[in-house]
């Protein structure tokens, strides 16, 4: 498609100016159908209605189960921890090497009976499908869905594999003893090389030929308690559970060199045996969850799928950050943390056009009238970082330079807005006064402003397609005669011009 036609088919579909006139939307921009939003909106957030019956059934019954659960579960740890002493004795909180000889002998077939024995004292009744493969066939065991206190269970019918864990959870007074038996590969999210520390360190567990355990790679950030899920869940008369173990999952020889695609069949697979969407969140989604908090909008706004974004968009941590507090400062005063067309124009200081409504709904990917945190950053990275490139900046300002003597002024900075926007009465006193340290504006202002302003390079790049698709619709005889300046073309006079230069 060449520019004309390119900007005809945006012209086509910008809404109408009429109040409640949706228009026809724009075209689906580049990569759209990779950017869909997750079947889940927030998967770190549990939430259950408990109705008044069941309250009721609870505190009857945890009257006579509470305290003879509680009491069962404190015997059986005081009797692991003694097992747990003998396996871990005279070894360095960070193991190097694998538990080996008598001590493995005698602690890892009581620490199973009485992960077995705990269990069910808890009053789960657990059933089993698929048969668990040994750690020579499958050395890396994978647990899902991560979302509960209670995936031990599945630990312990695999045979107590090692977990990874954060490196707090070894700190733990008595469970702390019993988690280190395990020969956990501990996690710290506070050091920023943990993860390429702990990839190594399964890497090397897994190649060990079977003298290491299996290793367990395996919950929710809002919802119950550690305290409120265990008193629930032993109030409760008996709770069911399966624990299914899939066939081995064997990479080809193209996932051998890609990672990332055996990692998503793996994913694919659990997830359909379980019956659930997929989706990409991440832990630095909780970490953008908290910032939003921080910044007053809602939590859920800061979920935006990291890796597969970052990954997509070529983004890091620092630049995704950074574009919260741009969009906190957007929609700090909207209603439920999403940015309308009202506070689109507000920040950019424009009055609601059509232009502008077309670049709105270019950032508004799903057309539900308002622009969440996860679309901003897709329409910074996707529409207008690739706009905002020096030529463009140049471009923009000759265009706004009518006198061409270096500066804009507020008088030529109105005039070319005025038409670009189609908006005759438009005030831009305060846009230019945010930009200029004068009376004027300088290359070097406009260029800093347009650098940290990246949305303003669509606006003036669809202006400017608009004008060459203008040209090319002119006869040809036209076009072949001298023309005017482009800075000095505006909607409302380019055919007068056109033909005065014709008839000189």
């Amino acid at each position: 498609m060449n520019r004309c036609a390119e900007a005809a088919a945006v012209a086509a579909t910008v809404p109408g100016a009429g109040v409640g006139d949706a228009g026809l939307r724009p075209p689906m921009v580049p990569r759209q159908a990779s950017f869909f939003p997750p079947p889940v909106p927030n998967p770190f957030i549990q939430q259950t209605q408990i109705s008044g019956a069941n309250r009721l059934q609870i505190f009857l019954l945890g009257i006579i189960l509470l305290p003879i659960r509680a009491l069962l579960i404190g015997l059986i740890l005081l009797l692991a921890w003694p097992f747990a002493a003998i396996s871990t004795a005279c070894c360095p909180e960070k193991m190097t090497q694998p538990i080996t000889g008598w001590r493995r002998k005698v602690s890892q077939p009581a620490l199973k009976f009485l992960g077995h024995a705990m269990f069910f004292s808890m009053g789960f009744i657990v059933t089993v499908k698929g048969k668990a493969a040994s750690p020579l066939e499958a050395p890396i065991f994978v647990v899902a869905p991560h979302s509960t206190f209670f995936d031990g269970i599945a630990c312990v019918k695999a045979g107590l594999p090692s977990m990874v864990s954060r490196n707090e959870n070894a700190q733990v007074p008595l469970i702390g003893r019993l988690l280190r038996a395990l020969q956990p590969v501990l996690v710290s999210r506070v050091d920023p090389d943990s993860r390429k520390t702990t990839i190594n360190e399964i890497i090397k567990r897994a190649t060990s030929g079977g003298e290491w355990p299996q290793d367990t790679v395996t919950w929710t950030w809002q919802g119950y308690t550690f305290f409120q899920l265990c008193v629930l869940t032993f109030c409760q008369p008996y709770t069911k559970v399966e624990v299914e173990f899939l066939p081995v999952q064997v990479p080809s020889d193209e996932e051998k060199k890609d990672p990332v695609l055996f990692a998503s069949r793996v994913r694919n697979t659990m997830a359909n045996a379980l019956g659930i969407p997929v989706t990409d969140h991440t832990y630095e989604d909780c970490r953008l969850m908290i910032s939003a908090g921080q910044l007053t909008l809602p939590m859920e706004t800061g979920l935006v799928e990291f890796t597969k974004i970052s990954r997509k968009l070529k983004l890091d941590w620092d630049s995704i950050r950074k574009h919260l507090d741009e969009y906190a400062s957007i929609a700090s005063t909207s209603k439920g943390g999403r940015i309308g067309i009202e506070e689109f124009a507000e920040y950019l200081k424009l009055p609601v056009s059509d232009v502008l409504r077309q670049l709105f709904a270019l950032f508004d990917r799903n057309h539900d009238g308002s622009i969440d945190f996860r679309e901003y950053v897709i329409g910074l990275a996707v529409l207008c970082n690739p706009a905002n490139t020096e030529e463009i900046i140049q471009v923009a300002f000759k265009l706004f330079d009518v006198d061409e003597d270096g500066y804009i002024t507020e008088e030529e900075f109105s005039t070319i807005l005025q038409a670009s926007l189609g908006v005759p009465d438009l005030n831009v006193s305060g846009l230019f006064k945010e930009i200029a340290q004068g009376d004027s504006i300088s290359y070097e202002e406009f260029k800093s402003f347009a650098l940290k302003h990246p949305e303003y390079a669509k606006i003036f790049t669809t202006y400017l397609d608009l004008q060459t698709c203008h040209v090319f619709s002119l006869p040809e005889e036209v076009r072949a005669a001298p023309s005017v300046a482009s800075n000095k073309v505006s909607p409302e006079n380019h055919e007068e011009s056109t033909s005065d230069k014709k008839d000189d």
